[in-house]
Order: structure tokens, then C-alpha cells, then sequence
């Protein structure tokens, strides 16, 4: 070989390629890394600028990957890369801030939310009231479900969406319960309440005589003679007891003023011994007629009645429709010391901190003054 043919093959030597290879595969990196932060999605703009000057540059480098270049030439293709480099580098790292941020915040969320469901659950199952949040619960545990699933698969968008929906529900939920149990809380109702059962045991005192008052809050029914408490026994109440009785068939357990009408035996009720209450009273048939009037009870819907105090013959029907429920021994108890006439009066709550008050404070519901 000539000198120079030498000469020439080491300045060839020399060259380099037009766009270094670590240069294009350090863009396709930071490419996948925001395609996998779904910065399309997140931050479109800059996503959609680096995506055209990428787009730009691939074609540059597809028309010069065959060109050589001397070491010491100024590459603009490479400059602009690196440039495109720097800058996909810094977006990485703010959208992997921004995630992880997003993942915290989605994983707060299904915590705040689930722990305030449980306080739900628990408080409503307390006293008794599933009935009145209907399709709620179901909905709220359907939403969680689904911010678990999206938390999982990364879209901690949408976990905190279906979080934040299920938290709308839960405030649905408090409100609906305020609105059907405020009176609970409410102090000029309460009064109301003790007045009624005063009375009643100053009846039994002043005509020396058996009363009974039921205090649908703490599931009590207390027995008085001559005006003095003789004997006190818990109570089952209707599957929606604890909301006011309006119409047949709502499965609460009416309050107000009323006297035993019957007494049934054994062989004369499927519950064991019962005592039949006059509900519908005429003040039940005044606010029945009202409701009815203004709509708030469907024309289709009867007052109803057979309201008793009873005992159980078995478990399969340890269930009331609106009645007050005692254990067989204790029903035998109460039968024996009362008579055709004994009142009755039944009550929300004799107390300020009663049960079903205690649960609208623990779930935020701001109490009611009349």
C-alpha cells in the first residue's frame, strides 16, 4: 500500500458517525418513560412538543445515518438531540413527581374514605336504619372497588375519582340519615318525648295503677305501678322501627299515646302471647289524612294497624312488621301485671345522648333545635 493510500485510510480513521448512537437511544428512552407516564395525558402540550421535534429529528436521522463526520466538525443533529434529551429528561421527572404525588394522594383518599364507610356501616348498623340509605351502601362499596382497581393498575386519576364518588355518597348518605333521625337530636323533640312519658307515669301514680312506656331509642320498655318502675326489658323493634310510623307496611313502630285494647293468649296469636295496641289513634288518623293530602303518602297506601306488644313462638319469626318484641319469659311477665285499658305510650327518646343521637354526632350531622 501507498503512502498515500495510508494517508487516507487514517483520516477515515478518524471520522465519526454523523449522530451517535447513545445520543438516539437516550431520546426512545425518555419517549417510552413519558409514554409510560402517560404524559399525553397529563401534560399534553409538552408531551406533544417533544413528540414533534422527536418526530423532526427521527427524520434527519434516518437521511443522514450513512454520513460520516471529522471529530471536530459542529453536529447540529446531535446538538438538537441532546438539547431533546435535556429537556424530555426534565419532564420525566416532573411527571414522575407529579405521579407519585397522585399515587399518595389516590392511596390517602381510599384510606379516609373506607375508614369513614366502616364508622358508617357500624353506627348505622347500631340503631337498626340500613333501610333508609337503600341502594347507598352498595353503591359506596361498588365505587371502592373500583378506586382499588384503578389504584392497582397505576390510573390513580381515576382511583381518586371513583374515591372522590364514593365520598359524595357517604355525604349523601349523612344527610339522608339527619333528615330522617334529626329529631333524635333535637332537643324541643326530646322534651316533647319526656313530657309524654311524665304524664303517663303520673297517670299510673294518681289512678294507682300499671302503665307502660317504650323508649324506641335505648330499646327499653319499662312497666310502672302506683307510679314507681317495676321491671324494665329490652325490646325488638320493626325492621325500620326507629323512623316514625306512617302507613302500613313501613315496618316502623308507631309513637304516641295509646292503651292495650286485647289480650291475647296462648292459642290466640302466632306470638306467643300478645297485647294489642288502639293504633290507629285519632291523632295518627290527623297526621295520616295531612301526609295524604299533601302527597307525602302515596293514595294507595292504608294507615294500617294490629300494632302490638308480643312475644316469639320461634326464631323463624323472630322478626316484627311495627310491633315491640319481648322474649317469651319476660312477655309472661308483663302479660300477668297489665289489663284491657293499661296505657302505653311509646317514645323516640327519653334522653339527649341517646343511641340514634350519638350516631348523627359521630357522623357530622349538625343537631336540630326546635
Amino acid at each position: 500500500m501507498g503512502w498515500g493510500a495510508l494517508a487516507l485510510a487514517g483520516l477515515f480513521a478518524g471520522c465519526v458517525e454523523a449522530v451517535p448512537q447513545d445520543a438516539i437511544e437516550a431520546v426512545e428512552n425518555i419517549d417510552r418513560d413519558l409514554m409510560e407516564l402517560r404524559a399525553a395525558e397529563f401534560s399534553p402540550v409538552d408531551y406533544a412538543r417533544f413528540a414533534h421535534q422527536w418526530m423532526e429529528l427521527k427524520s434527519r436521522v434516518q437521511a443522514d445515518e450513512d454520513l460520516v463526520r471529522w471529530p471536530w466538525e459542529l453536529n447540529d443533529l446531535e446538538l438538537a438531540l441532546r438539547r431533546l434529551q435535556e429537556e424530555g429528561s426534565q419532564t420525566v421527572a416532573r411527571l414522575t413527581k407529579e405521579r407519585e404525588a397522585l399515587r399518595q394522594s389516590a392511596e390517602s383518599k381510599i384510606a379516609q374514605v373506607e375508614d369513614r364507610f366502616r364508622v358508617m356501616a357500624v353506627q348505622v348498623g347500631a340503631i337498626d336504619s340500613r333501610i333508609v340509605l337503600g341502594q347507598k351502601p352498595v353503591e359506596t362499596d361498588l365505587l371502592m372497588k373500583q378506586a382499588h382497581a384503578f389504584y392497582e393498575q397505576g390510573r390513580y386519576d381515576r382511583s381518586l375519582d371513583a374515591s372522590d364518588r364514593a365520598a359524595q355518597n357517604l355525604a349523601t348518605q349523612t344527610i339522608l340519615l339527619g333528615n330522617e333521625f334529626g329529631r333524635y337530636a333535637d332537643r324541643g323533640q326530646i322534651s316533647g318525648w319526656q313530657q309524654m312519658a311524665k304524664d303517663t307515669i303520673a297517670w299510673s301514680r294518681t289512678h294507682q295503677a300499671s302503665a307502660i312506656v317504650v323508649n324506641k331509642a335505648d330499646r327499653i320498655l319499662t312497666l310502672y305501678l302506683n307510679g314507681q318502675k317495676v321491671l324494665s326489658y329490652p325490646v325488638r323493634l320493626g325492621f325500620n322501627g326507629i323512623r316514625e310510623k306512617r302507613y302500613q307496611g313501613d315496618g316502623a313502630t308507631p309513637e304516641g299515646r295509646y292503651r292495650i285494647s286485647r289480650k291475647r293468649g296462648q292459642g290466640e296469636t302466632q306470638f306467643y302471647r300478645a297485647l294489642v295496641l288502639d293504633y290507629p289513634n285519632e291523632e295518627d288518623r290527623r297526621r295520616y289524612r295531612l301526609e295524604q293530602k299533601t302527597g307525602q303518602i302515596p293514595a294507595s297506601r292504608a294507615i294500617g294497624g294490629q300494632i302490638e306488644i308480643h312475644g316469639v313462638e320461634n326464631q323463624l319469626m323472630a322478626q316484627t312488621l311495627g310491633c315491640v318484641m319481648l322474649e317469651n319469659p319476660q312477655m309472661t311477665q308483663l302479660f300477668n301485671r297489665v289489663k284491657n285499658g293499661t296505657p302505653v305510650t311509646i317514645v323516640g327518646a327519653l334522653h339527649e345522648q341517646n343511641s340514634v343521637a350519638q350516631t348523627l354526632v359521630l357522623l357530622g350531622v349538625p343537631r336540630e333545635e326546635t
